[in-house]
């Protein structure tokens, strides 16, 4: 099972870059997005039900933000799941933040973290989100389930995971308190699999600003993961960035899972 999450930074402005003919060609089993700034009703039936490459049409899910133009989550998954719903907190619902999908083997969860902004203008907002996602995350596994939590986490974990480590100490995305809570989550028994199958490995981001030519030189950040708990790990079989995909400021991250 070959599972993409990709934060596509608009929805529409993304399908204008050939959205629908990469996941045609692509045909992932999953695919999860964020930051799709859209509203079902707002889309064309490309985008609302696109297909695989052999032509069916991907069941498709959507948690859109009350503010029109702004944030939002999906998911379009090959396999329908048992159950679809968002995380079920009010605060964070009304901004389409997340999408849990219920499959046989484990629960998927897509998830768009807040940004902070500068001066933390956000921060603490974004500490709450990140509380409900642990909460929500742990009476899963409480409950006998694994799970999936990918999506654009709007975090760099350690100095490794953003090009200039010294330069972004106190701006959004790289402050201690956020980078606290990533330590939490990984003590709670949660597995960041990228890092799992590359420890140590520099120059792997998926996000680089629009400016100064950044993705061209490569002074990036690693802000998308996709992380599970430790006792599923074991069916993960590969979790890689795609650099190669254009079309936003983030790339996609691909989790594989051996299920059988």
């Amino acid at each position: 099972m070959r599972i993409l999450s990709f934060n596509v930074n608009g929805i529409r402005a993304v399908e204008k870059r050939g959205f629908v003919d990469w996941i045609r060609q692509e045909s992932p089993d999953v695919l999860c997005l964020q930051e799709t700034k859209a509203h079902p009703d707002q889309l064309s039936s490309e985008l609302n039900k696109p297909v695989d490459k052999d032509g069916k049409a991907y069941f498709s899910y959507w948690a859109s933000a009350q503010k029109k133009g702004y944030s939002g989550v999906a998911i379009y998954s090959r396999i329908e799941p048992r159950d679809i719903k968002p995380l079920g907190v009010p605060e964070f619902d009304a901004e389409g933040r997340v999408l849990q999908a219920d499959f046989k083997d484990f629960v998927l969860i897509s998830a768009y973290f807040p940004n902070s902004q500068d001066a933390g203008a956000r921060l603490g907002y974004k500490l709450d989100f990140c509380a409900a996602m642990l909460e929500c995350c742990n009476k899963l596994v409480s409950a006998g389930r694994h799970l999936v939590l990918c999506g654009d986490y709007n975090i760099a974990h350690t100095p490794i995971d953003l090009a200039r480590p010294k330069e972004n100490e106190g701006n959004a995305g790289y402050l201690p308190e956020e980078r606290a809570w990533m330590d939490t989550f990984i003590a709670a028994g949660y597995v960041d699999t990228f890092r799992s199958f590359h420890p140590g490995e520099t120059g792997c981001y998926s996000w680089w600003s629009y400016r100064m030519s950044a993705r061209e030189r490569n002074v990036g950040w690693r802000l998308d993961y996709h992380c599970v708990d430790k006792a599923f790990m074991p069916k993960v079989s590969a979790s890689i960035i795609r650099p190669d995909v254009q079309g936003s400021d983030h790339c996609p991250v691909q989790i594989e899972l051996k299920l059988k």
